[in-house]
């Protein structure tokens, strides 16, 4: 290679070295440059901003994204609305089918919720912040935490809220839970039901209780004794698989040995109540006790059928700290047989009365 070649070479060289440079730095600086570009035109108007310095913006069109503090877009402008929820997620409405759905983005326009609600509102409890979620099929309710974890297993028909406490319905009971600026505590419940045709309350305001027990657990627990109670009253055996798996044994008819007994029909529930206890083993026991109102039909003494009402209590235990190892354990009435009234006699004697011995005895009594 001569000397002009050697040169026409490291020029060259040169300029490939120096095209190398300009590209690189072309592609290392347009996306930033393209990327704020294209923002400034598509964000028409800042909405709300959080405390990192993202912002909410609104496109010309009227459709919402978001931007990062540099002010590049990191949720496309696409969405019909969006609020912030918390340090990691925003809450979304999207149009879907000619229909707008409510559900949750993360900042890269990920879902995390989805969008099957017809709105979630964020309240602030004392402190402590739930959202809820009303979905829009059934316009039931679903609670989430502040972090967007369901709160409980079910949905509710009903929801509302105040400074101190919220109140959730479902189609059998009414929860009430308060805030201490930390935690929502149980605070009171009452489950209703109907077993044999007879309705009944069960009410629980004790805190200590209530911190053992949920609302599902709750309603299972009233579930499982109306079924027991139709089981101890109608002797259908079919009804016990319905409550549990163990043995049956411990479940037991009403009167079910006395032979007596004709007919059992329950008029009311005059009394139930839930409270806890220990087992001999230390084991926590959820027990039911229950006063129901009953008539009996028997055969008395002499054969002839009677009738008889009285009140009779029952007592069901279960076992279990969550709604989903929760099992009825036992049931039984405390009576092996009614207390029957005396027998009466069918025909009483007449007093005979004494006849006159003599004629002096007639004029006395004339």
């Amino acid at each position: 290679m001569n000397k002009h070649t050697r040169l026409l070479v490291s020029v060259l060289f040169v300029v490939l070295i120096i095209l190398t440079g300009a590209v690189t730095k072309f592609y290392l600086s347009s996306p930033e440059e393209t990327s704020i570009h294209n923002n400034q035109a598509e964000i028409d108007r800042t909405v709300s901003s959080d405390s990192d310095g993202n912002t909410i913006f609104q496109n010309s069109v009227g459709l919402y994204g978001i931007a990062d503090s540099r002010n590049r877009i990191i949720v496309a402008p696409e969405w019909k609305n969006i609020s912030f929820a918390n340090d990691s997620c925003c809450i979304a409405s999207a149009e879907i089918g000619g229909e707008t759905f409510t559900g949750c983005i993360d900042y890269e326009g990920n879902i995390v919720i989805p969008f099957i609600y017809d709105s979630i509102v964020k309240y602030n409890c004392h402190g402590v912040v739930i959202f809820c979620a009303c979905t829009c099929d059934k316009g039931d309710y679903v609670i989430y935490d502040s972090d967007f974890v369901p709160m409980f297993r079910e949905t509710w028909e009903d929801f509302s809220a105040d400074d101190s406490d919220i109140t959730l319905h479902s189609n059998s009971g009414e929860y009430v839970f308060s805030s201490d600026g930390e935690n929502l505590l149980f605070k009171n419940a009452s489950v209703h039901g109907v077993t044999l045709g007879c309705r009944y309350d069960i009410n629980v305001s004790s805190r200590v209780l209530l911190s053992k027990l949920s609302p599902e657990m709750i309603e299972k627990i009233s579930a499982y004794t109306a079924k027991y109670l139709r089981f101890a009253y109608t002797g259908n055996d079919d009804i016990l698989s319905d409550i549990t798996t163990g043995s049956r044994n411990s479940f037991q008819q009403l009167f079910t040995d006395d032979h007596k007994v004709l007919e059992k029909k329950m008029l009311g529930i005059s009394q139930i109540y839930l409270y806890s206890t220990k087992a001999e083993d230390g084991t926590e026991i959820f027990a039911v006790s229950i006063v129901t109102e009953t008539e009996i039909t028997y055969t008395d003494e002499m054969g002839k059928r009677q009738n008889l009402r009285d009140r009779y209590k029952a007592e069901m235990n279960f076992t279990g700290n969550s709604v989903s190892n929760l099992s009825a354990v036992s049931g039984k009435f405390l009576l092996s047989s009614p207390e029957y009234p005396a027998p009466e006699k069918e025909n009483p004697e007449k007093p005979t009365e004494t006849q006159p011995s003599s004629e002096t005895d007639i004029k006395h009594k004339t």
